[in-house]
């Protein structure tokens, strides 16, 4: 997406109030286009296949194939589709499977409009955007219990590819941060931080932040105090 371009937007959400609402207030933004509107599963997938979009912003409980699916679905027929989840629900399978299926986001209803439309211009723009509440979850699914798992699980730094700066990035990245964000935050430029992510991606062998948060995660190559910190 060229900066300054208006973000093309495909809206999935069943229930017809809400998504009116949401849709009214996403179009009050300046550069945020609802294109095409979907109420269930079927329908995203084959809305996705027929508009030009930027983003999908995808509710979870839908009819038909329901919202995993059909996340997994429109990212397998379109690779390079950022997709943003916006639900109530906030369970850990849930929370595994909408990763598994590509889903570069994850929000809470009731999210302030202002973090919404933050979260959406993220994603779009290659970040990743994960709601504190799935991020804990994220944490509690690869961790089990803290007491008995983790320790087995930090890395030893002979095992661990990253630099101490890099785990701080990581560490950002895995709360859902962007570039700027981080860059803000360690006081370096967002350009560093794009070098130091790329370098992340390469050390981890995964292709997004997403893939390199959880392998964080799962493989403790972040210092629990980081992440608690951030």
């Amino acid at each position: 997406m060229k900066l300054g371009a208006t973000l093309k937007i495909l809206l999935v959400e069943d229930d017809e109030l809400f998504r009116l609402g949401l849709r009214t207030r996403l179009q009050q933004e300046t550069g945020l286009e609802i294109v095409a509107e979907a109420e269930d599963g079927e329908q995203a997938v084959e809305l996705a296949n027929l508009h030009p979009l930027d983003l999908v912003l995808l509710d979870v409980g839908l009819p038909g194939i329901g919202g995993i699916e059909a996340c997994r679905q429109i990212r397998q027929q379109h690779s390079n589709l950022p997709i943003l989840v916006l639900t109530s629900r906030s369970e850990k399978p849930m929370i595994a499977r909408l990763i598994a299926a590509g889903a570069q986001g994850y929000c809470l209803k009731g999210i302030p409009s202002e973090s919404l439309i933050l979260a959406l211009r993220s994603v779009a723009a290659g970040a990743s955007w994960w709601d504190k509440t799935a991020t804990t979850e994220i944490r509690a699914a690869f961790e089990g219990s803290r007491d008995a798992a983790l320790p087995e699980k930090v890395a030893s730094p002979l095992d661990n590819p990253l630099t101490k700066r890099e785990q701080e990035i990581l560490a950002l990245v895995a709360t859902g941060k962007s570039n700027q964000e981080i860059a803000q935050i360690l006081y370096i430029t967002s350009g560093t931080v794009r070098v130091h992510v790329h370098a992340i991606l390469q050390k981890l062998e995964v292709r997004d932040r997403t893939q390199a948060a959880v392998l964080a995660i799962q493989k403790g190559l972040v210092a629990p105090e980081l992440l608690s910190s951030t």
